[in-house]
């Protein structure tokens, strides 16, 4: 990591970040790009703090630095054009910085630890067309020539769609446990451990059995339920590339992926008058505010349909 510029920031200040570079270059062993945003990072804060205290910094102003700095610092970069991700990955380097330089006695980053990170956009799920995830759940449409192998794949995404599993919840499932009762409910075990019971459609109990009729073998009841080719136990990156491969043959977009498929779950649920609540303990989320993204993409829809089929919409989108 060079040094920034002399005109930035003052000789002892100088020093130390050479210093740091060495630790985050020896003992960190990061990669040079993040030591180049690293380096990136700081020499902008350097920048802000000369012109906002009328001197490159000595060690003795980054000791002084108080939160209001700090807020200071973010407000120019915001109107410079940082977005929130652009800010709370840019304090990254800062925050390595003055933790090296409070561990050598230089600095107190208390004012650091009390600056919390931009809040983040919350990007709104891409969920699939009706049918469009119909087809990609179907086994005659997977593209594996092993029939077994459609059939494990339809299996798996049919239980993302219909059950809105995660991808791990599904790999997840004991051989013991295969949901082909379609009368019964499933136990999934989600996130952070927490069980919930999900609801087995006629389809995905039927995609189930077919998957078990035609697999050339099978685990234990404690095993996994879904195998790979080679008789352990399935990876998710299998059934991300099979994705893949259907993308392109149905002409999807890059956003079709299986966990797009949960999200469909939901949206499709919402769309034909499904509860809020109930589709937060189906998703197994923790907090409604989680679930209620899915409003909006359903107010997305609806939007969407109103201003191609009503010949008053024009442009006159609420924003």
């Amino acid at each position: 990591m060079s040094a920034p510029p002399l005109v930035i920031a003052a000789r002892d200040t100088l020093e130390q970040i050479e210093a740091w570079g060495e630790h985050l270059r020896g003992e960190r062993r990061l990669s040079p790009k993040t030591l180049e945003a690293y380096s990136r990072d700081l020499d902008q804060f350097l920048s802000f703090l000369t012109s906002h205290i009328g001197n490159p910094p000595t060690l003795a102003d980054f000791a002084a630095i108080r939160t209001a700095d700090l807020r200071g610092f973010m407000a120019t970069r915001r109107s410079s054009g940082a977005g929130a991700r652009t800010l709370a990955r840019g304090l990254a380097g800062i925050r390595s910085f003055i933790g090296f330089l409070e561990r050598e006695g230089h600095a107190n980053g208390a004012a650091f630890r009390a600056m919390r990170a931009p809040r983040q956009p919350k990007t709104l799920p891409r969920p699939l067309a009706a049918a469009s995830a119909l087809r990609v759940v179907e086994m005659d449409e997977q593209l594996d020539e092993e029939p077994w192998v459609a059939a494990r794949n339809a299996a798996v995404l049919a239980l993302c769609y219909g059950s809105g599993l995660r991808i791990s919840e599904a790999l997840g499932i004991r051989r013991a446990d295969a949901p082909l009762d379609p009368a019964a409910t499933l136990r999934v075990t989600g996130k952070g451990g927490k069980i919930r019971l999900v609801p087995v459609l006629p389809v995905v109990a039927e995609a189930v059995a077919e998957y078990l009729r035609l697999a050339p073998s099978q685990s234990k009841p404690d095993g996994p339920l879904f195998l790979g080719v080679r008789g352990g136990p399935l990876k998710a990156r299998i059934i991300q590339l099979a994705m893949a491969k259907l993308r392109g043959a149905l002409g999807l977009a890059e956003s079709a992926t299986p966990h797009a498929l949960r999200h469909s779950f939901a949206t499709h649920l919402l769309a034909n008058g499904g509860d809020l609540r109930a589709i937060q303990e189906l998703l197994g989320h923790a907090s409604l505010s989680t679930t209620q993204v899915y409003t909006a993409i359903d107010t997305e829809r609806l939007l969407d349909v109103f201003e191609k089929a009503h010949p008053r919409a024009g442009n006159n989108r609420p924003a």
